[in-house]
């Protein structure tokens, strides 16, 4: 009776329907045999009734759904984010950015980053580290120590620094696989935002697949960009830079690297940077100081229906190619480019159907080298050809 409490209207209008309609029937009845009505025991089978659909108030003051997934594993979601704060927090720095003005150290920014080996490097941002002049790495457990820049890519917005020496006990991180990554599983972010020390946030996988634009702009204009960008909702914000995107086994997915907000802080649109280009990348900006990445030496476009018309093509699917740059592999190679009919449409390389500019940018990057020589098809004035192109460096 204590829920009935909290719902009088409801009880109220029941008795009253009780009541007119127990009076109907004393109306209608012949008046040589009144049946006897027992309203105290009509009363009690509605209030059961009310009672069985009225939501579970025992544990709480406020209504609560029951019986949801999120219920179910609720229990074991929070373990299991517990498990994945405590193995990989130690691991994660705060990264302090110094710039040097007449002699003084002014601190210019702070970021995020992870143990990448034990010998102390550090992935992080490139945008983190940019500007700075020297560095100090935070620890979970507050030690400090000095560190430097050993390698940067603005392409993929990826560098590598490396502290003097790591704390005792630090294991660095362990690197999952780009392609286990779904929409809709759960994923942490551990970072310092705002400078709050080891913070925690957690969401979903929101989309695979997203693009971002490098910082440089590319010779002759336009930008490159990096493709199988991870697209999530855990809360990302200024000072997250560099820090860890996990899976819920506390192994890193993504870098986390930008937000797409109008007001500069988390609006659910958070950015990261694929595990992949992590194993491909850090390794070289830790040997050499930079990354080289396959090149073509070609402008393109993606395809609608529109200007599948316009360009009198047999499909939409594939690169076409709308400029040719001198001096370049494709050049060489023969490739044919225009901003009219006539262009080449690239459908596959080495066998692998190509759908777009982005699926083209995203096989050069994660399966191909410079130096490699590719099977190029292209459809060709309605023909399909095969055209070979060996790869160049990125300028």
């Amino acid at each position: 009776m204590k829920r009935l409490r909290q719902y009088p209207i409801i009880l109220f209008i029941s008795l009253l329907m009780i009541t007119a309609v127990a009076c109907q029937l004393s109306s209608q009845l012949p008046t040589t045999q009144p049946p006897p009505i027992n309203t105290d025991a009509i009363v009690q089978e509605v209030v059961a009734t009310i009672e069985a659909q009225l939501p579970d108030t025992s544990q709480s003051d406020s209504p609560t759904v029951t019986n949801t997934a999120l219920d179910t594993i609720s229990p074991d979601l929070q373990d299991a984010l517990i498990n994945v704060y405590r193995q990989v927090n130690p691991a994660v720095v705060h990264i302090r950015v110094f710039t040097d003005q007449q002699g003084l150290n002014i601190l210019l920014g702070t970021g995020s980053g992870f143990v990448y080996d034990s010998e102390g490097h550090i992935v992080t941002n490139n945008h983190v580290v940019t500007e700075g002049d020297s560095f100090e790495v935070v620890f979970a457990d507050g030690s400090r120590a000095e560190a430097v820049v050993v390698g940067a890519d603005v392409d993929s917005d990826l560098a590598v620094i490396k502290a003097k020496q790591l704390p005792d006990g630090v294991q660095p991180v362990t690197l999952a696989n780009s392609a286990d990554v779904q929409v809709g599983q759960f994923v942490a972010a551990i970072g310092n935002p705002f400078d709050e020390t080891g913070s925690m946030s957690i969401g979903i996988i929101s989309g695979l697949g997203r693009t971002l634009e490098s910082q440089r702009v590319a010779e002759g204009g336009g930008r490159y960009s990096l493709p199988q960008v991870i697209q999530t909702d855990a809360a990302i914000n200024p000072g997250n830079s560099g820090g860890p995107l996990l899976n819920l086994n506390g192994e890193v997915v993504g870098v986390n690297s930008a937000i797409l907000s109008r007001s500069g802080t988390n609006s659910g649109v958070g950015f990261s940077i694929p595990v992949d280009a992590v194993k491909r990348i850090a390794p070289a900006l830790i040997t050499d100081g930079s990354y080289t990445y396959p090149f073509i030496g070609i402008r393109m476009w993606s395809l609608d229906t529109t200007l599948q018309d316009e360009l009198d093509l047999l499909q939409t699917a594939g690169a076409y190619i709308t400029d040719v740059s001198a001096g370049t592999p494709a050049e060489e190679a023969g490739l044919i480019g225009r901003e009219g009919p006539g262009g080449d449409l690239i459908i596959a390389i080495d066998g692998h159907p190509i759908q777009d500019s982005d699926s083209l940018i995203s096989y050069l990057v994660f399966e191909t080298e410079v130096g490699q020589t590719i099977d190029l098809t292209v459809i060709r004035e309605k023909e399909e050809i095969i055209v070979p192109l060996t790869l160049g460096a990125r300028p």
